[in-house]
């Protein structure tokens, strides 16, 4: 989901010292396109926060925000949100701050191996190091230390924060360390710090697929629903014939790459 971000930072470099991007960079864009559908995750929980309802442009329904802590804004309608198709800057444009630390409860439906997004942008500051807060997971696991939007991407730009973790018999696993799960839910929590108030624009939880589970996608085809009652847009018909496409257009990213060293 996130290998555009990755080579739009190519298409800079490549833009400014070879003459031949063009080409190399519409084959980048055909291969981060193909292997972004090959995704097999299933969003189970998703909120715009501070704002309404919106389904982005992958089908995924984000809730309308009804935390009752801290204070909900657009004020970021105002910028045209960077980095973010025009359809989707509305989940940059809102968010929830509060003056001292908060956060969200977020379901969990079983074991198995999870990714949270959380969603930034920064709307108000320009000059980094005047926002600066933390990220903690399940009450004692620091995800994201130190966030400075600005510092990372500057103003109005959208900046994603991608957590991985798994759970395993009631228990939280994340970077060698464990926690207990309590009532079904964990909670991500924005801690204030000694700069300015801790905020979220927009929260995305996936549920990867398990490896047996995608080997029984032909005897199995329709897959339990969860969540936001959407089209799942990670879903696919055959996973292992799809497989094939990936490793040749691997074969033939490594000498691209290659030869843009040789430029």
């Amino acid at each position: 989901m996130f290998i555009l971000s990755i080579f739009g930072n190519l298409y800079r470099n490549l833009r400014r010292s070879s003459p031949g991007w063009n080409a190399i960079f519409s084959f980048l864009i055909a291969f981060s396109l193909f292997t972004n559908c090959m995704g097999i995750g299933e969003v189970i929980w998703a909120v715009n926060c501070g704002g309404d309802a919106h389904t982005d442009i992958h089908g995924i329904r984000y809730q309308e925000d009804k935390h009752s802590v801290g204070v909900s804004s657009d004020y970021g309608k105002s910028l045209m949100i960077q980095r973010v198709v025009p359809q989707d800057q509305i989940l940059y444009q809102t968010e929830r701050y509060n003056m001292n630390s908060f956060g969200y409860e977020i379901p969990l439906s079983k074991d198995g191996d999870y990714v949270l997004v959380l969603k930034f942008s920064e709307v108000w500051f320009t000059q980094p190091n005047q926002k600066v807060f933390d990220v903690v997971l399940n009450g004692e696991h620091v995800v994201v230390h130190e966030l400075d939007i600005f510092g990372k991407v500057g103003r109005g730009a959208a900046h994603d924060e991608i957590v991985p973790f798994q759970i395993r018999n009631g228990k939280l696993k994340i970077s060698g360390e464990t926690s207990d799960i309590v009532d079904g839910n964990i909670i991500v929590d924005f801690v204030k710090g000694e700069l300015d108030n801790p905020k979220i624009n927009a929260i995305e939880e996936e549920e990867e697929e398990e490896e047996d589970q995608v080997n029984d996608s032909k005897q199995k085809p329709s897959r339990r629903p969860s969540g936001p009652k959407v089209k799942d847009p990670y879903s696919t018909d055959d996973t292992s014939t799809m497989l094939l496409p990936v490793f040749v257009a691997v074969g033939a990213f490594i000498p691209v790459l290659f030869c843009l060293c040789k430029l």
